[in-house]
């Protein structure tokens, strides 16, 4: 049986098991997140842009989901990694989910699955897409795994077979995410060009393969996630776009009903579909 420490947490109906990865891949990501319905329950739910990649190892049911843009069709899955979103997205499932979800920095998950990020912006990939037979034995096992502890330990196990033989992502590239982050995604492409010393041009090709967006993009991704934290807070929305970079109201409304196809009050509100909220504030 394993030692390594498990929160487990009530919410309502559902329950949620957290867990640490090993300290290698911390960086990438900062948390096993198990979860399963006590009761059975269909659901349908928005998916907002993030900073991180989305890998749901599924023990239950197909969900179905609908990536961003007008040529994202709904389509069922098992176990699978949502690339990085400029869009809403939505899910829906059945009821009686089980598994487990591991938020990755879209560098981490380019180290780990070893696969250009472009290749699944805004989209979805079968993990045996990436894993290939491996995908199939991970998720046997942990289904027939009873304990939490024992399951984030077969996927510690996993993960640090491929981190060795994975991609490292150019110096550079690492850097420029590391000036958006500390700026929240206000830092230009042109000050971040002229940081690495690469052309705005390389820097934008070299980003988006290995990152899965134009650094442009990751920054509006990155200032709309803060906005959907404070106005999660009860921030209004004229205090949420100063603080995040706006040049007004209007435009953190435009950006919005870009990127999350509704309004900061719908929103915060709850006047749109129900949303998945993922902060992603802990990783880097």
């Amino acid at each position: 049986m394993s030692e390594r420490p498990v929160a487990i947490a009530d919410q309502g109906g559902w329950w949620h098991a957290r867990g640490r990865p090993h300290p290698a891949l911390r960086p990438f990501l900062s948390s096993y997140d198990g979860y399963w319905e006590e009761t059975a329950v269909p659901s349908r739910m928005r998916t907002l842009p993030t900073r991180t990649a989305v890998v749901i190892v599924n023990l239950g049911p197909p969900m179905f989901l609908r990536p961003p843009g007008p040529s994202g069709g709904r389509h069922g899955y098992g176990s699978f990694v949502a690339g990085m979103y400029d869009g809403p997205g939505f899910y829906e499932h059945p009821g009686g989910q089980l598994g487990v979800q591991l938020d990755m920095t879209p560098l981490g998950a380019y180290t780990l699955f070893g696969v250009p990020m472009a290749r699944y912006s805004n989209a979805v990939l079968e993990l045996s897409d990436l894993l290939g037979r491996d995908a199939a034995v991970l998720v046997d096992r942990l289904a027939g795994t009873p304990g939490w502890g024992d399951r984030f330990d077969l996927l510690d196990h996993c993960l640090l077979r491929r981190l060795d033989g994975g991609p490292a992502p150019d110096p550079e590239v690492r850097r420029a995410w590391d000036l958006l982050l500390r700026s929240g995604g206000t830092a230009g492409v042109a000050e971040i060009a002229a940081d690495v010393g690469w052309s705005r041009k390389h820097l934008t090709h070299r980003f988006r393969e290995q990152a899965g967006l134009p650094p442009k993009v990751m920054g509006r991704v990155l200032r709309f996630e803060r906005a959907v934290g404070l106005l999660a807070r009860g921030v209004a929305p004229a205090a949420t776009a100063a603080a995040c970079g706006y040049y007004d109201q209007a435009h953190l409304n435009r950006e919005f009903r870009t990127l999350a196809g509704c309004t900061p009050t719908e929103l915060r509100d709850g006047g749109a579909e129900p949303q998945l909220l993922t902060t992603g504030a802990e990783l880097r």
